[in-house]
């Protein structure tokens, strides 16, 4: 399918062809080898739970393009990748402006589709991909690129930072609230490939969006490599609701194949402001990924609401930070855990309130659930309370499939795995409730099929 992609392995030479390919301006490639040079210096992490063999950077193809020419519209697309998308149920078309859903498409390397522009531009709302950003809203990006995930975060920021290719630039002007969901959906599609998109989302003061981010890949026996980085700024007043799919290719029952997925995930909220973090994760082979939130201003509050899902030889380490820095700032935690076959699953969390964050308050609970196998579901919480005004509540539970309820619905007429997989869907209702209407339906399908391993 793919028409280019650049040689394995990474150095100056894969950043410069990408910055070049990509016709970027000068300081972009500045940006990406000081990244680069930060890169070399750090160790990669290997506190999670699970244990993987050695990863080859070199290995990988840095950048990949589905098509030598960057479609003007729809029609310039190629068929095959409109048919992946209408697989997945995702409307790319114009056609289905019904849905009420704007819809930005990232293959590989490179944004293939941006639906709803134009009418968002009348509100001065930007949706479009990265790349254009660079281009057009240079100052935007400036200012905040690297804000809230900086380049020596961690060892995979870096990595992303030096190699970045496309993904989703928002910017919602002050008091408008966006009309219509915004959406992402990512394919890492080329054998042997690493996808390293980068998400900014800017809610100025009084403003309001709703962001969905889906992702899949195809089967290969090979490993891929993703490394996405999301920079959230939630500005005075502001609310922003970001909901995540997580479908990329899991690998086969020994662990052949599948994905790499570390990613790194941050809001940095302002006065009174809102953020909730939706998201569901049935896919990959290994997970290293902790969405969070940075409660800077007064008044603040954010939310965390996850569902990870794992099977066969899956192996996850999840969770959440909620950073309370400002007064009277307020965070909830509700995370479900579901690990099957011989999968291998961790929540794990910081909660962390400052002294100069009187008055602020955290309710965390999490909950696993085993079926069958050989599985794991650890939870390994980490508290900082630093004054006397503010309050933690932790709860955490693990238990197996309850056989009483299983044995009654199998007496009801269902099979066995009928009976676990509304059990579970159960079990996750008041997390999968908290997704858009459009997709509460998709996941809970993506749910029963995990439960299978057939995904």
């Amino acid at each position: 399918m793919n028409s280019f992609k650049l040689p394995n392995g990474i150095n100056e030479d894969t950043i410069r062809a990408i910055s070049r390919i990509k016709n970027e301006s000068s300081w972009v490639l500045d940006f990406r080898l000081k990244a680069y040079q930060t890169w070399l210096k750090m160790e990669e992490p290997h506190w999670a739970e699970f244990n993987y063999e050695p990863i080859d950077y070199s290995s990988f193809s840095y950048f990949a393009l589905p098509q030598k020419k960057q479609p003007k519209n729809l029609e310039e697309v190629d068929p095959r990748i409109l048919k992946i998308y209408q697989e997945l149920g995702i409307p790319l078309n114009e056609r289905e402006k019904l849905s009420g859903i704007a819809v930005d498409a990232v293959v590989d390397s490179q944004s293939v589709a941006t639906t709803y522009k134009d009418e968002l531009k009348k509100l001065g709302i930007v949706f479009c991909s990265f790349s254009e950003a660079l281009k057009e809203h240079k100052d935007l990006v400036q200012k905040y690129m690297n804000s809230v995930v900086t380049v020596n975060d961690n060892f995979f920021s870096a990595l992303n930072a030096a190699v970045f290719s496309d993904g989703t630039f928002i910017y919602i002007p002050k008091g408008v609230k966006c009309p219509i969901e915004l959406s992402t959906y990512f394919r890492l599609d080329a054998e042997k490939t690493g996808q390293f998109e980068r998400t900014l989302i800017i809610a100025d003061e009084g403003s309001e969006l709703s962001y969905l981010e889906g992702c899949s890949a195809p089967s290969y026996d090979e490993r891929q490599l993703h490394c996405g980085i999301v920079e959230i700024v939630a500005l005075k007043n502001s609310k922003v609701f970001y909901s995540t799919v997580q479908n990329w290719y899991s690998g086969d029952e020994k662990g052949k194949g599948g994905i790499y997925n570390f990613v790194t995930k941050r809001a940095i909220l302002e006065e009174n402001t809102y953020v909730k973090w939706t998201q569901l994760e049935v896919g990959s082979l290994y997970t290293w990924k902790y969405p969070s939130c940075i409660l800077k201003g007064d008044n603040s509050k954010g939310e965390f609401y996850s569902v990870t899902l794992t099977n066969k030889m899956q192996a996850a380490d999840t969770g959440t930070k909620m950073i309370h820095i400002g007064k009277n700032t307020t965070s909830n935690i509700i995370a479900k855990g579901i690990s099957v076959g011989n999968s291998n699953q961790t929540y794990r969390s910081l909660v962390k309130i400052a002294k100069a964050a009187t008055n602020s308050h955290n309710q965390t609970k999490c909950d696993g659930i085993l079926v069958g196998g050989s599985n794991k579901n650890n939870t390994v919480p980490v508290i900082e309370n630093n004054n006397n005004s503010s309050s933690v509540t932790h709860e955490a539970t693990t238990s197996k499939v309850d056989t009483r309820k299983l044995n009654y619905l199998q007496s009801k007429g269902m099979s066995e795995d009928e009976a676990i997989s509304l059990i579970i869907n159960g079990f996750c209702k008041n997390i999968i409730d908290q997704l858009p209407n459009e997709f509460a339906f998709e996941a809970k399908q993506l749910i029963n099929v995990a439960l299978s391993g057939k995904l």
